[in-house]
């Protein structure tokens, strides 16, 4: 917006280093990151409204909730709905049961705490709150992308790869954001991808244990 002009570079910078610093500091664990995380966001949006950006501008008015839960709902159901379709294909079905992750130890803390505040929580409120009335599209997809260098890394997975998907898949939830005014939309189709995903695995995982108990073994991404 052009009454902040410098800000939304700034953000979009800020938030790249910090995803680029996060995983190198311990803050005790995954529960800690997960509460930085989650503080990091709030006081994105504290800092936007002490600068001047109204509710409706950050998409956290009141009246554009229930927009928010239409758009939201409606991409979250889709994204379920692909997932269940993905389990019941045969070679998709492989895919999820060749990757760790479902069985992890802390695997209920995973979608129920870190997912959904770490991540969900804490990206929503810095990205599609705060960053997406500062900067366009594409920026702000390049700033997502971006901002999962450093976890891909940490997994091991192809860097280009993770900041392709990540970027295509914040188009997706700047849209929603747009479309609805609010970020509850966004933040239900973050989550049904997250928690989604992770119980795709889950499940997948479960099937394909053999005669010992074990699950084959392979990677997919660790919670930041």
């Amino acid at each position: 917006m052009t009454r902040y002009p410098l800000a939304g570079p700034a953000v979009a910078a800020a938030a790249v280093l910090w995803g680029a610093a996060l995983p190198r500091v311990g803050f005790g664990g995954a529960h800690g990151r997960t509460w930085v995380s989650a503080g990091v966001g709030l006081c994105a949006v504290v800092a936007a409204r002490a600068s001047g950006m109204n509710r409706t501008e950050l998409g956290l008015e009141p009246s554009r909730v229930p927009a928010g839960l239409r758009w939201g709902g409606a991409a979250a159901a889709a994204t379920l709905a692909g997932y269940a379709v993905a389990l019941a294909v045969p070679g998709a079905h492989t895919r999820f049961a060749d990757a760790t992750g479902g069985n992890r130890d802390d695997f209920h803390a995973w979608v129920w705490v870190h997912i959904p505040i770490g991540t969900v929580l804490a990206e929503e409120l810095l990205f599609r709150g705060v960053l997406t009335p500062l900067v366009s599209p594409v920026v702000h997809a390049a700033a997502f992308g971006l901002w999962h260098v450093r976890p891909a890394r940490t997994a091991g997975d192809s860097v280009l790869g993770t900041v392709a998907v990540t970027a295509l898949a914040a188009l997706g939830f700047d849209r929603l954001r747009r479309a609805s005014g609010s970020v509850v939309a966004p933040m239900l189709a973050h989550l049904a991808v997250n928690v989604g995903g992770a119980v795709a695995v889950r499940i997948a995982t479960s099937r394909g244990r053999g005669a010992d108990g074990r699950a084959s073994r392979g990677r997919v991404p660790e919670h930041r």
